[in-house]
């Protein structure tokens, strides 16, 4: 069994948010053959900035059924694409195409629930907003929680905001609901760091995003989120970026400067990882690309906190979800933990 908590999808058509909305920087799908379309980004003056070009797979559940099944995987956990996150935009405006994409996502695992369960996304710029929107995700909707970015970019009309990090006390009642619901969080990168300063070589894609996931690990932990709730599921995707690896780091620095790194949370930041026999107090995925690092994770994390991730359908993804993990010579009681039982228990799905 191998459920793929890592996928993205969209529907394969929606409104003209820009049009709707009065205001540029949304993104829309544009079909130009049979099978294939470019994701573009409105821009001022009625411009278009190019994405990414996808395919059928990315909103067809019959395509990804196939791919699904010639990959061996039993169940893919649906999450929208990051960039329609649109933290960027005002709440009303995001909120009301977070409910569309929420609804398609429901949609299409009420149709074949076997293989698909659901994440939705809120618009986490207005606390109150998201923390109604995850609410209809659950009780309505019966999605399993929601996807939400490694930190908060925010605006009024033109004017920059300071971007919230998951420390930010604005957030905590969004991770509180999502205790109280027993819904999980899934956080994913997204508007990577440094990407004006290296845009050349995909480096905000090579660098910036693993940098994103571990500034939301450690603003989650030094924020004293998962202290205040220790019942909260919560995962950090592609391994947790480079969290795993810059962790010596981490602890030197709240040792050494006490006065800058505990000022929220007192704990040491090495509790929250597996220790004396007990796994880690949050979750990760295995999308890491090399076993090397995969092995780290499962001594850092315990076993019983990572679950398969592929990013399906992107190109920096794993192409055939599980395949490392089943190449590692792991032990059956292992490999099945990391193919499917730690994303079973994430998710809270029965066997």
């Amino acid at each position: 069994m191998k459920i793929d908590l890592h996928t993205h999808i969209l529907p394969e058509r929606w409104p003209d948010w820009t049009r709707r909305s009065g205001y540029h920087g949304w993104v829309a799908l544009e079909h130009h053959g049979p099978g294939c379309a470019r994701m573009v980004q409105s821009q001022e003056g009625g411009k278009q900035k190019f994405f990414r070009d996808v395919k059928e797979n990315l909103w067809d559940p019959a395509a990804r059924v196939r791919e699904m099944d010639a990959a061996g995987v039993t169940m893919q956990v649906l999450s929208t694409v990051p960039v329609m996150f649109s933290y960027w935009a005002g709440a009303r405006e995001a909120l009301d195409l977070s409910r569309l994409l929420n609804d398609h996502i429901a949609e299409v695992c009420r149709a074949n629930p076997a293989k698909f369960a659901g994440l939705g996304t809120i618009p986490m710029q207005d606390p109150d907003m998201a923390v109604r929107e995850l609410e209809r995700c659950v009780r309505e909707l019966g999605l399993k929680g929601v996807q939400i970015g490694s930190h908060v970019e925010r605006r009024e009309g033109e004017r920059k905001l300071p971007d919230w990090n998951l420390s930010e006390g604005a957030l905590f009642p969004v991770f509180e609901a999502a205790a109280r619901l027993g819904a999980c969080v899934f956080v994913h990168p997204w508007d990577m760091m440094g990407s004006a300063e290296m845009a050349k070589y995909w480096l905000p894609w090579l660098v910036g995003m693993p940098a994103e996931s571990a500034r939301a690990v450690c603003s989650v932990i030094f924020g004293g989120v998962l202290e205040r709730l220790p019942g909260l599921r919560i995962a950090f995707a592609h391994g947790g970026g480079g969290f795993a690896s810059t962790f010596g780091r981490v602890a030197h620095g709240f040792e050494a400067r006490p006065d800058l790194c505990a000022v929220d949370c007192r704990v040491h930041p090495s509790e929250y990882l597996a220790k004396d026999g007990r796994p880690a107090r949050f979750y990760v995925d295995s999308l890491v690309h090399d076993p090397r690092v995969l092995r780290l994770l499962m001594d850092v994390m315990g076993e019983e906190r990572i679950a398969l991730g592929s990013d399906y359908p992107f190109p920096l993804g794993e192409e055939r979800a599980g395949t490392m993990i089943e190449a590692m010579g792991l032990a059956p009681a292992t490999r099945e933990r990391l193919l499917s039982g730690t994303a079973r228990e994430f998710l809270g799905i029965g066997g």
